[in-house]
């Protein structure tokens, strides 16, 4: 049987993962067994940021929501229990929105939700 030979191939999985990571400081571009560390690891931190990211956004919403009601003398998990049982669907992406450019449109979203009935 003939010897097959891995060159090539090694070649090739070592140079995608330096193509990878262009970029990374000192040795962890240039030197393969580095380089697939660094590799391994950026991918764990992208993995993990993009969970943190979510979490992240949810709580500038909050916060601009916040800040924006308490502008108006209320607070937040109160207006938030009352938007739930007002049926009102805006999310809070959206909702912070809201306070920061349209203000006078914010609180007449506030004025319905402190009207409604709270059914138990």
């Amino acid at each position: 049987m003939v010897r097959v030979k891995g060159g090539p191939a090694s070649r090739a999985r070592h140079t995608k993962i330096r193509r990878e990571t262009k970029g990374f400081r000192g040795k962890n571009h240039s030197i393969f067994r580095w380089a697939k560390q660094a590799w391994m690891k950026a991918g764990l931190h992208a993995f993990v940021g993009r969970k943190q990211k979510k979490r992240d956004f949810r709580r500038l919403w909050i916060s601009r929501i916040s800040s924006a009601l308490r502008a108006q003398g209320l607070r937040y998990s109160e207006i938030k229990n009352k938007w739930l049982h007002a049926r009102m669907d805006v999310d809070r992406k959206n909702l912070s929105e809201l306070a920061i450019n349209y203000p006078a449109v914010f609180e007449k979203i506030v004025d319905v939700a402190k009207n409604a009935k709270i059914v138990k």
